[in-house]
């Protein structure tokens, strides 16, 4: 459930944005404030990156966020009247999209782009999400500028306020990194690395939605999900941590649930997975990477890794993030992926020759590994995740000297 500037002008709880909400703001005559900006008409689709529309982006991300509404009339900054912004599909949205990341630096991420009403009645609403990455910079020619708002104006920032914003964004990435070194800390203690290699993959919310704490049949629906959505990342031609975990009956534990190892006997015990889902969005996934089972019924050594399995576990990790991230109503989130191993030999990436056999002629022997890191924008189309996912994967197995992913075939893109 959303809850924008435009719930707040007229007192509604959290809900969807509709026309109603629109309608009712409007009849109220809810005036501009530093998160809500009328506009009467859309921008021109052809050339919109040298229009005022990513101005008042960039100004909105600076400011902690808001909604810019097109389609509504206003005097004296008091919205009077909708009128209707012609017609608006899907080529337009991509045009807004595309300019509040191409004419704005840093880019601005996750817009939501709301259209309300039928014809004659249309409007647009662009709800901009908070950003940690300010200040966000407008450029003109050979000039820049950071744009904030001022209450309901738009102004331009100070070289003292632009300085603050720059140490605000340098603080705050101080305390995401240290949020992701607790989380991978506490994922990975207790793991028997000195027997075989864990891979441990951690999520954080880069701008934690607040919330209450998630529910019991929250977390088990994330789960379900999870192992659905890694299974149309990565085939069942490996193995996936999501197997090995009670998806069923997740655990409580501290301010998350625990999807619990079920492989547990004799058979299956070389494929430990643990699972959290914290209330705030974090996720944590371990799993033993090493000493797999071969096709044979042998078993690996310990130090032994296949990239299939790296594959599986990055696959299963960025479903989570994204089933996650749709019932936590999170959209950027901070990912690290490791394997952790002793350090008394050197461990290995494998990869499979054209016969199905494993194949480390061009494995490069690793003492340590060095975690990928990466941002991911949830909110994307799901074919743009999907190439995060391989992305991932692939500079995840890059660093033991395989060159290709086996498992992860996102569909073709044009400008792939």
């Amino acid at each position: 459930m959303a809850f924008t500037a435009l719930h707040r002008a007229v007192g509604a709880e959290p809900g969807p944005l509709d026309g109603n909400l629109l309608d009712a703001a409007v009849a109220a005559g809810a005036t501009e404030a530093r998160d809500l900006d009328w506009k009467s008409e859309l921008p021109p689709a052809k050339g919109i990156a040298q229009t005022d529309f990513p101005k008042d982006v960039a100004a909105m991300a600076n400011s902690g966020g808001g909604v810019i509404v097109f389609g509504v009339r206003e005097q004296q900054k008091a919205a009077t009247e909708r009128v209707d912004v012609g017609d608006f599909d899907e080529s337009y949205e991509r045009s807004l999209r595309s300019a509040a990341i191409t004419a704005i630096s840093p880019p601005v991420f996750g817009l939501n782009v709301h259209r309300l009403g039928v014809e004659g009645n249309r409007a647009v609403v662009v709800e901009v999400p908070p950003s940690v990455d300010g200040p966000h910079l407008i450029y003109k020619n050979d000039y820049f500028g950071a744009p904030i708002r001022n209450d309901s104006d738009t102004v331009w920032m100070r070289e003292r306020q632009i300085e603050a914003m720059y140490r605000a964004r340098f603080d705050e990435r101080r305390h995401a990194t240290d949020a992701l070194d607790a989380l991978y800390d506490h994922a990975a203690a207790g793991r028997d690395a000195h027997h075989r290699a864990w891979l441990v993959a951690v999520a954080h919310p880069r701008i934690p939605v607040s919330r209450g704490a998630l529910t019991r049949d929250e977390a088990r629906r994330v789960l379900q999900e999870s192992a659905e959505l890694a299974l149309v990342y990565a085939s069942r031609n490996g193995i996936h941590p999501l197997e090995s975990v009670d998806r069923l009956n997740p655990r409580p534990g501290l301010r998350r649930w625990i999807a619990v190892n079920t492989a547990t006997d004799a058979i299956s015990e070389w494929k430990e997975s643990w699972v959290s889902i914290h209330h705030d969005g974090s996720v944590t996934l371990a799993t033993a990477v090493g000493g797999h089972r071969r096709p044979d019924g042998e078993y690996r050594d310990g130090r032994e890794i296949t990239s299939a399995a790296i594959e599986c576990a990055v696959a299963d990790m960025m479903a989570l993030v994204r089933a996650t991230a749709d019932v936590t109503s999170n959209d950027e989130y901070d990912v690290r992926v490791g394997i952790v191993c002793a350090p008394s030999e050197p461990f290995r990436i494998l990869t499979t020759d054209n016969m199905g056999f494993d194949y480390g002629g061009v494995s490069i022997p690793l003492h340590r590994y060095q975690p990928v890191e990466t941002s991911v924008n949830v909110a994307v189309a799901s074919s743009d995740y999907f190439w995060r996912v391989h992305d991932l994967a692939e500079d995840c197995v890059n660093q033991g000297g395989i060159s290709n992913v086996l498992l992860i075939h996102p569909p073709a893109r044009e400008d792939r």
